[in-house]
């Protein structure tokens, strides 16, 4: 789940995106790892309240059993928000990527998205374990491909060749921190998907060792997949081409294996996308279903039909539709990354929360070096976000505002019993 959500679009996209923002070869390897490094900052966190009492749907019930009240709501409320566009733009993308391989299909990849969204949820609907063995053989196949084509890169290539392209100047002082900033916003989004395994905590056989063990080594298997990539992609892209490139893999293949590398990458990343994209839909629609089995959404919401919640499935697929019909995936998007890092902040905070109002539970799993490792996650939270405000405050507002729409939503929910 976590290296089949994870690494998805964002590894396609994101590269040329950074290299715009920091043209310099140490600065840009850097996003990276700082990336991941926040990733495991969060994850040694949140293994441990996910191991104290397992239960299913994302960050909501870890939010929810530490603090409860409004705090849980606007927790599961912004996950799968967050979570549904992010889903939508690996499907927008996927359509992109099919279109030159089926000429009717070119010029149309919303439909194609849509098209392929609607499918897996007929996979899913069939029940978990088709919607399991289809995660397990993408997911495989994903890492094997990526791998293997790093590793034919290297072997084939003759190593850098000449750019033609004007060297853009590193910039500096405030400019620098602004494009550190915006650069990082979009690597940290390549990384999301290391919560994956706690979206189905109560239907692990071994939650309390499986959880950590999951997220901790998916991280570093993430991070080591992404260095290597990256690196096989300067090897044979100048940064100063790949600045704004779109489609760096495809680039990167071509100019390796000729006219039919082109093929051949598109192949790789379609296989890689339609495992992010059902593991996308696996997770999202925990969320629902674990608000909606406490009350705080409609009790349809909880339907499970072959250990599929169906209709929480549904509502899910409903919301990537409409992301995929808005066009407008780079405003969804960094919208989406801010409230992505708002509620890793509040699940951070959610451990202080619990260490200090149930000292003496029981937990399976303990975070090394606390308060400093949950209390570095944190900070690095809350400053993000307050970079964010400074630089994009646009995009800050817009999460803002949805978060503050959810309240009317709470106020009605909290009036109903909860299960």
């Amino acid at each position: 789940m976590l290296v089949g959500n994870t690494i998805g679009a964002g590894i396609l996209r994101t590269p040329g995106e950074v290299a715009a923002r920091l043209p310099s070869v140490p600065l840009f390897m850097s996003v990276w790892v700082v990336g991941a490094a926040y990733a495991l900052l969060g994850a040694l966190t949140i293994a441990e309240l996910a191991a104290m009492r397992p239960r299913s749907g994302g960050l909501y019930p870890l939010v929810d059993d530490a603090i409860g009240g409004y705090a849980g709501f606007v927790a599961g409320w912004t996950d799968w928000l967050s979570m549904a566009v992010a889903s939508g733009a690996v499907a927008f993308v996927l359509g992109e990527y099919a279109g030159p391989l089926i000429p009717a299909l070119a010029g149309h990849p919303a439909l194609v998205g849509a098209a392929v969204i609607v499918a897996f949820v007929l996979v899913q609907w069939r029940g978990i374990r088709v919607g399991d063995m289809v995660q397990q053989i993408t997911s495989f196949l994903k890492a094997l491909a990526l791998l293997g084509l790093a590793a034919l890169i290297f072997t084939l290539s003759d190593g850098l060749a000449p750019s033609t392209a004007t060297a853009p100047i590193v910039p500096g002082g405030a400019a620098l921190i602004a494009a550190v900033v915006v650069a990082l916003q979009s690597a940290i989004l390549t990384y999301d998907g290391w919560t994956g395994p706690i979206y189905f905590g109560e239907e692990l056989v071994e939650p309390e060792r499986d959880i950590p063990r999951s997220m901790i080594g998916g991280v570093l298997l993430v991070l080591a997949i992404y260095l290597v990539l990256n690196a096989a992609f300067l090897r044979v892209i100048p940064l100063a081409e790949m600045a704004g490139d779109p489609f760096v893999a495809a680039t990167a293949a071509a100019r390796v294996f000729g006219p039919r590398g082109d093929l051949v990458l598109r192949l790789v990343m379609m296989v890689s996308l339609v495992a992010a994209v059902n593991a996308n839909l696996l997770m999202t629609s925990r969320v629902p279903f674990a608000m909606s089995r406490d009350g705080l959404l409609p009790a349809w919401l909880r339907r499970v039909t072959r250990g599929t919640p169906v209709s929480a499935l549904i509502a899910s697929a409903v919301v990537m539709l409409l992301a995929i019909s808005s066009n407008t995936f780079d405003d969804l998007l960094a919208i989406a990354a801010f409230l992505y890092v708002a509620n890793y902040a509040l699940t951070f905070a959610c451990l202080f929360v619990s260490r200090r109002r149930f000292p003496h539970a029981r937990r399976p799993f303990r975070v090394p070096w606390y308060p400093f490792v949950p209390g570095l996650a944190l900070a690095g939270s809350v400053a993000f976000m307050v970079a964010a405000v400074v630089t994009d405050p646009v995009h800050s507002a817009i999460a803002a505002a949805l978060v503050a729409l959810s309240w009317p939503a709470y106020a009605l929910a909290a009036r109903a019993p909860r299960e």
